[in-house]
């Protein structure tokens, strides 16, 4: 039925044409067509009585596709960036007031921030948490409120601080994270946008800050920016790059190893691991629609 309706081009078809086209009965196209019609795929011309498709049917497979494919158009990206910053890549989509990492590029240093794939992270203290809270519905905080908690002395956990940033990010296009969910760990991210202009999810790096630094964090900003535009361009934007994004951006300085003690890593799915969903990870890494069930994975809390 949907398929006979879109590829008509834009003409709408009386219920005898699709019944025609489709050999069904009358009765059962008159039902099918009121089922759509229900659902909003199909809209009813009154005054002809004939029915098109709607743009709902668009915006449903964009949804799938985005989810499909961010993950996937994402990797070589966040690889890239990565071997420019040295950090760890996250790729994360909010639910609620928390973001749900879906992908994670490690870093290579010996002391980093690590994140599991399914771990959780409160969006209000990660940097890809406010990329992302940065570009929702008006009401969107308020409806959370009661959620806002404070982690350490920088978590911005009241409304009125918390929306100030927010603007900020609006404004700069990237999100920075100080020490507000574990105090020795911060990040920079960036949001990313679909074909439709819609968001999807945000890409950052996370850190020891003792490495990254404030002034660290405003060098690799820019390339934050214009990676996670390159993703974006890869789902189907070809808007601008969001504000304060730099296209041609040169890379950042490069990333001295640091003379820090190596600390070994508990495998993943032990008691330590599996102990809360408090990921290391300060970017706070993509509604992509929660595709990752809750709970699944947790990150080593060490270094954080």
């Amino acid at each position: 039925m949907l398929e006979a309706l879109v590829n008509q081009h834009g003409k709408a078809l009386t219920i005898e044409e699709l019944r025609q086209q489709l050999d069904w009965s009358k009765s059962n196209v008159h039902r099918t067509l009121q089922t759509l019609a229900h659902a909003q795929y199909v809209a009813k011309h009154e005054l002809t009585g004939t029915y098109q498709p709607t743009l709902k049917l668009l915006e449903l497979g964009a949804r799938l596709l985005s989810g499909m494919d961010v993950r996937r158009l994402a990797q070589p990206v966040m690889r890239t960036l990565g071997e420019e910053t040295g950090e760890t890549v996250n790729l994360s989509i909010l639910e609620g007031l928390s973001v749900v990492y879906i992908e994670t590029i490690e870093s290579p240093m010996p002391i980093r921030s690590d994140t599991a794939i399914g771990a959780r992270a409160p969006a209000h203290a990660v940097a890809t948490g406010k990329a992302l809270l940065a570009f929702q519905y008006e009401g969107y905080l308020a409806r959370h409120a009661d959620e806002l908690r404070s982690f350490t002395p920088t978590t911005l956990a009241t409304l009125p601080a918390l929306k100030d940033e927010l603007a900020r990010v609006r404004r700069e296009g990237h999100a920075i994270n100080h020490g507000e969910w574990h105090h020795s760990v911060g990040g920079v991210a960036a949001p990313l946008f679909d074909g439709l202009g819609r968001l999807v999810a945000a890409v950052g790096i996370s850190g020891p800050l003792e490495r990254l630094t404030a002034t660290r964090m405003d060098q690799v900003a820019p390339l934050v920016r214009q990676r996670a535009a390159e993703i974006s361009r890869l789902l189907g934007d070809r808007r601008a790059a969001p504000a304060g994004g730099d296209a041609g951006a040169d890379p950042a300085p490069p990333l001295a190893p640091a003379a820090l003690p190596v600390r070994r890593r508990r495998p993943r799915g032990t008691a330590a691991a599996a102990a809360g969903d408090r990921s290391a990870d300060g970017s706070g890494d993509g509604q992509a629609a929660g595709a990752v069930p809750a709970g699944r994975g947790a990150a080593d809390p060490a270094g954080a």
